[in-house]
């Protein structure tokens, strides 16, 4: 019997990370978007998350779109520039792949009070490509704030999307594929070397430091030109995800400098860090207590037994039910046995 796929509109958002529909990660930018625009369209998706699919009016506060900023004047012109934004999207329609132009964002009302509120729509096509996908991205907040421009946003989106697929860790794309949906505007960064130092180099530099995951991108030749490049993505072993989750516990000032070596950790933050960084995910008491962490090979053996699943999510429900629980002898033991019944009790 064909295992029914898992609908991305199932997955849920937590207090740490958002959820965005994989096709919204991959696609091309015909007007290209900022950071900072990225970054509130991820957040006006998982706003309106609960009822994505529903043509319905969604509501927000201003204030949880500004950021460290105190002027709305900024939000203003990203919710202009996403409601201009047409976008390409690869779908499927009728078994076949074909390309589908939409606009991101659709009519909205901003009330003019410092204090006020945004009303805004999802498109109606726009809501039936997030109805009908079945891969997602899992983004954890402080990442996504933390990164400090668009392609290095843009790439990580791309890792978080493909990181729990089974038998995969590599893909190739044309040159011009990649230009496309890192949104490089039309007419810059035009030769390899000029797009990989200014865009891809940063961008690799800050996935690495600050994710979940090691990345590479590796030029692709036909004849002497670069014509495709290789994504490749491994996960990193518990030692590199600390080392990610103590950068992000420091200031944005010197980051730079530290990723290339240049620099050491600061003082304050050598204290704040040790003996270990403050976790980007929350953990039971007793973990934390224990300096315990969960082994990378755990999270692939999850993938491996259970294919479909929110591997995040699940983890997310076993740290909320294990905090008033006894501390287990082995935790990663502890976590496959609870996504045991999970699956069990929640079949996909």
């Amino acid at each position: 019997m064909a295992t029914k796929p898992y609908r991305t509109i199932s997955a849920r958002p937590n207090a740490e990370s958002l959820v965005k529909p994989g096709e919204l990660v991959d696609l091309v930018e015909v007007t290209p978007l900022t950071l900072a625009d990225r970054r509130i369209y991820n957040q006006l998706l998982e706003n309106a998350w609960d009822a994505i699919d529903k043509p319905v009016t969604h509501v927000i506060a201003k204030a949880d779109l500004r950021g460290s900023h105190n002027s709305n004047d900024r939000v203003g012109e990203s919710i202009e520039r996403l409601m201009a934004s047409i976008v390409k999207v690869r779908v499927q329609r009728d078994g076949e792949d074909a390309i589908e132009r939409v606009q991101l964002l659709g009519g909205n009302i901003e009330t003019t009070r410092r204090d006020g509120l945004l009303e805004y729509e999802i498109p109606t096509r726009l809501r039936r490509i997030i109805k009908d996908s079945t891969v997602f991205a899992r983004l954890q907040r402080e990442v996504m704030f933390a990164l400090s421009s668009k392609y290095a946003l843009t790439l990580y989106e791309m890792i978080q999307k493909r990181g729990n697929l089974r038998w995969r860790s590599s893909e190739k794309f044309g040159l011009e594929d990649l230009r496309g949906i890192l949104g490089v505007p039309k007419g810059k960064l035009t030769s390899w070397s000029n797009l990989k130092l200014r865009a891809i180099d940063p961008a690799v530099a800050e996935v690495n430091a600050l994710s979940d995951y090691m990345v590479e991108i590796a030029p692709v030749k036909t004849g002497r030109r670069v014509t495709h490049v290789e994504l490749r993505w491994w996960r990193k072993d518990a030692k590199t995800e600390a080392e990610a989750e103590r950068e992000l516990s420091f200031s944005k000032v010197g980051r730079k400098a530290r990723m290339e070596g240049r620099a050491e950790m600061p003082a304050e933050g050598r204290a704040k860090a040790e003996p270990r960084a403050q976790p980007l995910r929350p953990r039971p008491v007793w973990l934390e207590a224990r300096g315990a962490a969960l082994r990378a090979d755990t999270y692939e053996t999850a993938r491996l037994r259970y294919p479909g699943y929110d591997i995040y999510h699940v983890e997310g429900e076993w740290r909320d039910w294990a905090k008033t629980r006894e501390a287990p002898r082995d935790p990663d033991r502890a976590f496959l046995a609870f996504f045991k019944t999970f699956a069990e009790n929640n079949p996909i």
